[in-house]
């Protein structure tokens, strides 16, 4: 497991709440136009351009397009938390196996509970600074590295 696979998991969830805003504005968007039905428009045509024609009906173009996006964003939107959930297991079942009991909390705090380096010092407690735990989990991925 590499850090690079933890902030995957982190713009994983952030694209799942991105989906989710999308499908929510798009059915918005549906409601209200079923609820107003018919629009109304007019143009000029005819006899050189002076004619007023008054044209009314419902938006059917736009009202399929919208359709059709939001059956695509609910299919991103399951493939994206199938994709997270395996990946949330595996981050789950990967910081589990940390021996070291701080580290587990740090990278816990940070990804999945979603905080900041700040929150995670004031949670981590003692004399946790911001940059104290930033470095300990850098140290730490660093020691990966080099010691698989």
């Amino acid at each position: 497991m590499t850090k690079e696979i933890l902030v995957q998991y982190c713009d994983l969830r952030e694209e799942a709440k991105d989906i989710r805003k999308r499908i929510g504005k798009l059915e918005d968007d549906i409601r209200k136009i079923e609820r107003e039905g018919n629009v109304v428009d007019s143009v000029n045509g005819g006899e050189g351009g002076i004619r007023h024609y008054r044209i009314e009906g419902f938006p059917i173009p736009e009202y399929s397009r919208k359709k059709t996006r939001l059956c695509l964003n609910k299919a991103q939107l399951e493939n994206s938390e199938g994709e997270l959930l395996e990946l949330t297991t595996s981050v789950e079942e990967y910081i589990q196996s940390i021996s070291d009991s701080r580290i587990r909390r740090i990278i816990r705090y940070k990804f999945i509970d979603d905080m900041t380096w700040i929150q995670v010092a004031i949670n981590i407690g003692g004399k946790a600074t911001e940059e104290s735990v930033r470095k300990e989990f850098e140290r730490f991925f660093y020691q990966e590295q080099i010691c698989p």
